[in-house]
């Protein structure tokens, strides 16, 4: 049992934690020779722009590099290059920028006032340069219910998945789940695609066959290197309004942003009506700059003794995490190392998704020991120790412990489900006026019991793949459902209390065991803060486009279309910007 009790305690992850293998030979990718790109350190104390967009992220990057053909554009980032770092770049090190919680990392952890230990982007191109890599494809209804142009979104996603998107290989992990969807009657297989279809897929990747992730940064190839400045490690702090007109309407007139160094620079719009700022800093970012700027509820905002621009009351509510729940099945076989690659999309609103490791616990060449990832003691929400007991000496312990154990143990694979919408909803609050720091964000995970029930189901669906002949060759036959589902429970996941009835009740099973999957939106949503055309209400010049202005998360996966978003926009800013100029 010492051994079995050891891959109980050490090995329990959750989807994310799909892990290192480090003695595959890493592909480093080529950096593109982007002449644009440079530190805020370098940048004028004041410069002017047709567009000043707040955000290089997933939506940001396309948006910027779609603009910048007609107009001048500057295009804000908090944080680093993804290029030249082996860490975002490579599939076999996934995990590793999650389990960083340095200052430089391009990962920053927040926990939800739930319990909820989470990460937000810090870097150039955003969550795609993170997250697992899956890319899907928004559903008609979707497209449909957000009044979205259907041939403008196709071509737009068409423009993104020329540069991002791959075809992922099939080993036997990956093609063991797909048979064991189809086989509990996930039906029909819709092969390999990148639209949304009730049934089983094979979904898109953004890392390519070598292993290199492509991300939202990759989209900047299509800029006009003339028309477009990025600078890296500029922190935005403020968005500066002006009032026009007898109605005194504020009008956005440039941004406030600090350097790595601290320095303090202005960047104004250039004169002209239809010259604009754009936020796109994400679902924390982007409600939280618009608190700090004066948009946002009154009172609120005067407890931080921020002055009032408009009141706002919606801003920073309608946050929502899909929530994902996990259970980890160790495999007497080898499993290849993989990420999300197969979706089974059912038609009670879950999706049923797998990850996989194989030796992803040998050490690393030219390294004195074993990096463990997002299984590494050090790590957040996946680690080996509980983030309260993560003393330096606790954890150098757990780290010896981890080293002494035999690479077998750390064979295995998720099976994991996240369920559509979400219906909960919760709320976004600042906790000071440092935009660095994170806001205070509620989510209400399984508020709504139609949620809780699609977990249930969800759950129960992924006991039966796991119990089917198709998946036989990667479960222990002595290891019960009931106790691979204790295995898991008993992983410190969350800081939430644990129960003792996990194993008979799927229901508290997934409120004891909710983590996140990076999907979490909404805080700027369409209706509530801005419009149909991403404008902020109340205010002009001002839009918002990213994943904040979500009221659901589209498809199995968002990262497709808060990139196509971005170019969507762009688009249709420049279409509707020529017409009314008379450009040719």
């Amino acid at each position: 049992m010492g051994l079995l009790w050891w891959r109980f305690v050490s090995v329990i992850v959750a989807l994310t934690s799909v892990l290192l293998c480090f003695n595959q030979l890493c592909h480093s990718q080529q950096a593109p020779n982007y002449t644009f790109v440079h530190e805020a350190s370098t940048a004028p104390a004041s410069a002017s722009y047709d567009y000043i967009i707040v955000g290089g992220g997933t939506a940001g990057c396309p948006l910027a590099a779609t603009l910048s053909q007609k107009y001048n554009v500057l295009l804000l980032e908090r944080g680093g290059s993804p290029y030249g770092n082996p860490n975002i770049t490579n599939l076999a090190a996934f995990g590793v920028p999650l389990a960083d919680n340095s200052p430089s990392s391009p990962a920053q952890r927040f926990i939800s006032e739930d319990g909820v230990i989470n990460s937000r982007a810090r870097v150039l191109g955003g969550g795609s340069c993170l997250n697992a890599g899956f890319y899907s494809r928004a559903s008609t209804n979707y497209v449909k219910n957000a009044g979205w142009d259907p041939n403008l979104v196709n071509l737009s996603y068409h423009w993104v998945e020329n540069i991002v998107a791959f075809e992922p290989p099939m080993l036997q992990w990956q093609s063991a789940v797909r048979d064991g969807l189809l086989e509990v009657g996930v039906l029909p297989f819709n092969g390999f695609t990148y639209d949304h279809i009730d049934g089983t897929k094979i979904g898109g990747t953004i890392f390519d066959r070598d292993g290199n992730r492509h991300t939202a940064a990759d989209l900047l190839k299509h800029a006009n290197p003339k028309g477009l400045t990025v600078l890296l490690h500029a922190t935005v702090h403020k968005i500066l309004f002006k009032t026009k007109g007898k109605q005194q309407r504020p009008v956005a007139h440039g941004v406030v942003y600090r350097d790595a160094e601290g320095v303090k620079h202005r960047a104004h719009l250039n004169k002209g009506s239809k010259n604009e700022i754009i936020v796109s800093a994400g679902a924390l970012g982007s409600p939280q700059l618009l608190m700090l700027s004066g948009v946002g509820p009154a009172e609120h905002l005067r407890s931080h003794n921020i002055t009032v621009v408009v009141d706002q009351a919606m801003v920073g509510q309608g946050m929502s995490d899909n929530p994902m729940n996990a259970i980890y099945v160790p495999s007497p076989s080898d499993v290849e190392v993989s990420l999300i690659q197969v979706v089974g999309i059912t038609k009670f609103g879950s999706y049923i998704e797998a990850a996989s490791g194989s030796n992803f616990a040998l050490v690393p060449t030219g390294t004195p020991q074993r990096n463990f990832g997002l299984l590494s003691p050090q790590t957040g929400q996946l680690g080996t120790l509980p983030p309260k007991q993560r003393t330096p000496e606790a954890i150098a312990k757990a780290i010896e412990v981890m080293n002494s154990l035999n690479s077998s143990v750390f064979r295995g694979g998720f099976l994991i489900e996240k369920i559509l919408g979400p219906l909960s909803t919760g709320h976004l609050e600042l906790r000071n006026k440092n935009p660095s720091d994170n806001p205070a964000v509620t989510f209400n995970y399984f508020k709504e019991p139609e949620d809780l029930q699609r977990c249930i189901d969800g759950v129960t669906t992924i006991e039966r793949v796991i119990e089917s002949r198709a998946f036989s060759n990667f479960k222990y036959p002595y290891l019960s459902i009931q106790a691979l589902i204790n295995m898991t429970a008993n992983f410190p996941v969350n800081l939430l209390p644990k129960h003792d009835n996990d194993s008979v009740s799927i229901e508290q099973y997934c409120k004891d065991t909710v983590m996140t999957i990076w999907h979490y939106h909404g805080g700027c949503q369409v209706g509530r803060v801005v419009d149909h055309d991403y404008k902020v209400l109340g205010v002009d010049a001002l839009r918002v486009i990213d994943g904040s202005t979500f009221n659901f998360s589209p498809g199995t996966n968002p990262q497709a279309t808060v990139m196509m978003l971005g170019r969507y926009m762009g688009v249709r800013i420049l279409n509707e910007r020529i017409s009314s100029e008379g450009f040719a």
